[in-house]
């Protein structure tokens, strides 16, 4: 008789989130946030020259939004889980640790915009148009970022039986033996608990509405914002219910309801307003576009504008400048010169519609040309 071979049923936490190479320590929540802002950053960018924006622009504005967006992630998550550092027993000092994970991304996102205002006025880019075309990214950013989760066995709900439930681990610093969970290891790889991983629920949730805001923004061009709004929106949805889900401890509001469900809610509801009353709107033009006249998503192909037959003022100047040159293009075709080519077109006389300028001259295309003697087979 065969021996039964025995298989996990449950998925396994890593078992330690730190390794030691020399006097550097390398920490795995620190290395995911890294690779999402790279990832963030290589992706907006491509989405930024689709639309017509100079390369290299994405990572002039990055290097405003990127500090800016950790140091409001840190001081948002600080903020709303303030005992830790300021409560009885709390240690303010490691309020400043922030490779030991804890970023808000309310915070991030919110000071993260004003480093990103801050660079798209230096390059005079619309905000709007660069939010749309970071979104996607950025969602996918907080997606590898979860994964520094799983490392740090953190942001887990409670216990379950599920197939997939997440086994978590007693970590202890191998020096002294006492528990550790950031920076420890797993002596006993006995699970303690099996618990939902709502880390990576999120995780799945977060690519499912880049995939979204990806096909949505393709489908519905969206502009002055849109996408962006449909991801936060997207995003604080998935956020609503699983932040119900999670158990680790957090402040509470309202009696006994987690903070990050209330802002979920309020910021969803500020999201779908937005985009609700921005519908409509055609896409900004900027750089590479507003020198050509060209749209986002082919470079080179006229995009109408509203009022560009009237020439009446639109109230901004780049759809003002587009208007102008397609009613310049539209004038010059009806000119006399443009119908002496009998269709509307260049009056040069490369056109194949175009009369010869000289008779004497079709004369003498009419006549074959004598080969040359010294001509080869």
């Amino acid at each position: 008789m065969l021996a039964a071979v025995a298989v996990p049923t449950y998925l396994p936490s890593p078992p330690q989130g730190v390794w030691e190479l020399g006097p550097i320590p390398l920490r795995a929540y620190a290395l995911c946030i890294i690779a999402g802002i790279v990832v963030a950053i290589l992706w907006t960018e491509r989405r930024f020259v689709a639309r017509g924006g100079e390369p290299g622009t994405v990572t002039d504005i990055a290097v405003f939004a990127v500090p800016f967006g950790l140091i409001g992630g840190r001081l948002y998550h600080v903020a709303t889980d303030w005992p830790t550092y300021f409560g009885p027993g709390g240690d303010p000092v490691a309020a400043l640790y922030i490779w030991q994970g804890g970023l808000g991304i309310w915070g991030a996102i919110a000071l993260g915009g004003v480093g990103a205002w801050i660079g798209c006025r230096r390059r005079g880019i619309p905000l709007t148009a660069f939010a749309d075309a970071a979104a996607p990214g950025i969602v996918a950013a907080q997606a590898i970022g979860r994964l520094g989760n799983w490392f740090n066995q953190e942001l887990y709900g409670g216990p379950t039986t599920l197939p997939w439930g997440l086994e978590i681990y007693r970590r202890v610093d191998p020096s002294t033996g006492l528990p550790d969970n950031l920076t420890g290891v797993v002596v006993d790889p006995t699970p303690i608990a099996i618990v939902h991983p709502t880390f990576l629920y999120e995780l799945l949730w977060n690519l499912a509405v880049a995939a979204l805001v990806v096909w949505a923004d393709r489908r519905f061009r969206l502009s002055h914002g849109r996408a962006f709004a449909l991801y936060v929106a997207g995003y604080t949805a998935g956020r609503f219910a699983i932040e119900l889900m999670r158990t680790d401890p957090a402040t509470r509001v309202f009696g006994d309801i987690r903070i990050n469900v209330v802002v979920s809610a309020v910021v969803f509801v500020g999201a779908v307003l937005y985009m609700v009353v921005f519908r409509g709107r055609p896409r900004e033009v900027f750089g590479r576009t507003a020198a050509t006249g060209s749209g986002d998503e082919a470079p080179g192909t006229p995009e109408l504008v509203a009022d560009s037959s009237t020439g009446k003022s639109t109230g901004d100047s780049t759809e003002d400048q587009r208007a102008h040159n397609e009613v310049e293009a539209r004038r010059n075709e009806k000119s006399p010169a443009a119908e002496a080519g009998g269709h509307g077109g260049s009056s040069s006389s490369s056109s194949v519609d175009a009369a010869p300028a000289d008779p004497a001259q079709e004369r003498e295309e009419d006549v074959p040309a004598e080969p040359p003697s010294s001509a080869k087979s």
